[in-house]
């Protein structure tokens, strides 16, 4: 329903005055349609759920090896890592999970305690390690434009690094980038540090040149209707790639929704979104693009719904955001995989694989094989691979079966209630 015309609108002064709404560009457009909503099933897909099984045992060793690479000492002992069991997001204890990949983490008695165990980086682990070094060098300038992009989206162009911080494998930024990459560009970045000793990372200017969204680009690149162009001039909005669950798409009344929710104006998700009303169709399409956006920068086009949530206030995001998730199945999958809720770009993938995976996302492929060689061969008592034949004969994973999907009976209202009951207090640094 539109909201009712006010005696306001007849004066232009007073106009002026109490409605600035009027004097913007987005007002041009209609930000109610009357869209009808749809309820739909959220519909389980087996493919992207395997993916994000397994790439949380691939973070958690990841995340072991960079703390193994800050020891002093150049190794880390069991009880050191036996209270970090939910931070890593693992189901079992740390001690067992480091002993399932003997290819990464070389077992060893402390040389005062020989009961107490120790691991250390096997030579296999550090010659990755040093190969994900060189990446870092060599991409350095698109970690700082994904940091800027990140920061570009927020109300006050400011994030706390706590926030910052766990999203740090999924952005693909190096372990120590506060001192390694921030104090080399002080032309993008500022640190501050409040009286409480809250640390925050400031943006000092904003850069147009990283002003342009993904989708815009991809828009640009793969046109073949005009739309950009037409985009460009004002004439359509852009319209999000769609991936539906089978059996959605051909629906007469989803498509009759989506057709109305794609002719709805563009907002780019780094314009200032101050005068559109909170709770019109074009704010929920914002939301969409931010969104959208936000999981197009991380490496694998996928993050947890708490990391998001953290920045729900940043990004002006309603406060039931994960309800957009469940609402646009075309768009996004929500995953309840691993005792947490994963939200995923469905666009970016195809037959569970990435369409254009990063170079970072290449050089964990590599990680996943040793800990697979290592977990299917522990215990021989032999030395399994050569570290050269682990990452010249990485072997050629078979083309994952096509999507995999189980319909469950869940509503649009109902979903948000399951996803919090399926959350459980796993990760402190999600909070």
């Amino acid at each position: 329903m539109k909201p009712k015309t006010s005696f306001f609108f007849f004066f232009p002064t007073l106009r002026k005055l109490y409605y600035p709404l009027y004097r913007s560009q987005l007002h041009e457009h209609q930000q109610w349609r009357g869209i009808t909503k749809v309820r739909l099933k959220w519909v389980k897909n087996r493919s992207l759920d395997h993916i994000i099984d397994t790439e949380t045992d691939l973070k958690a060793a990841c995340l072991l090896k960079d703390a193994i690479k800050r020891s002093s000492v150049g190794f880390i002992t069991s009880k050191s890592v036996a209270d970090v069991q939910k931070l890593l997001g693992l189901t079992v204890p740390v001690l067992r999970f480091m002993r399932r990949y003997p290819t990464l983490f070389h077992e060893f008695p402390h040389s005062r305690y020989s009961n107490l165990p120790c691991f250390k980086l096997t030579d296999t682990a550090l010659l990755l390690d040093s190969q994900e070094h060189n990446i870092h060098s060599t991409r350095e300038l698109d970690t700082v434009e994904r940091i800027c992009r990140i920061l570009m989206m927020t109300k006050s162009k400011t994030i706390p690094l706590q926030s910052l911080q766990p999203l740090k494998w999924d952005l693909g930024l190096p372990d120590n980038f506060v001192k390694s990459i921030i104090p080399k560009y002080p032309d993008h970045f500022r640190v501050l540090t409040a009286s409480t000793r809250f640390v925050s990372l400031q943006l000092t200017q904003f850069r147009e040149e990283f002003a342009v969204s993904t989708l815009q680009k991809s828009n640009e690149n793969g046109n073949s209707d005009g739309d950009y162009r037409n985009f460009k001039r004002g004439r359509t909005a852009l319209a999000f790639p769609m991936n539906f669950p089978r059996g959605y798409g051909a629906q007469k009344k989803v498509k009759a929704w989506m057709d109305e929710f794609q002719k709805l104006p563009y907002i780019s998700p780094y314009e200032d979104s101050k005068l559109i009303d909170p709770n019109s169709d074009l704010m929920e399409k914002r939301v969409v693009g931010v969104l959208h956006e936000f999981l197009s920068l991380t490496i694998h086009k996928k993050t947890k719904r708490n990391y998001l949530r953290m920045f729900r206030e940043e990004l002006n995001l309603p406060h039931k955001f994960t309800r957009i998730f469940t609402r646009y199945p075309g768009i996004f999958y929500l995953s309840l995989k691993c005792k947490t809720t994963t939200v995923a770009l469905k666009e970016q993938y195809r037959r569970g694989k990435l369409i254009d995976p990063h170079p970072l996302a290449r050089l964990r492929e590599k990680y996943y094989y040793v800990m697979r060689t290592g977990l299917i061969y522990r215990g021989k008592g032999v030395k399994l691979i050569n570290d050269q034949d682990c990452l010249l004969n990485l072997e050629k994973e078979e083309n994952a079966k096509e999507d995999s999907e189980e319909e469950i009976e869940t509503g649009d209202d109902c979903s948000e209630s399951e996803v919090e009951m399926s959350e459980v207090d796993v990760d402190s640094d999600e909070e």
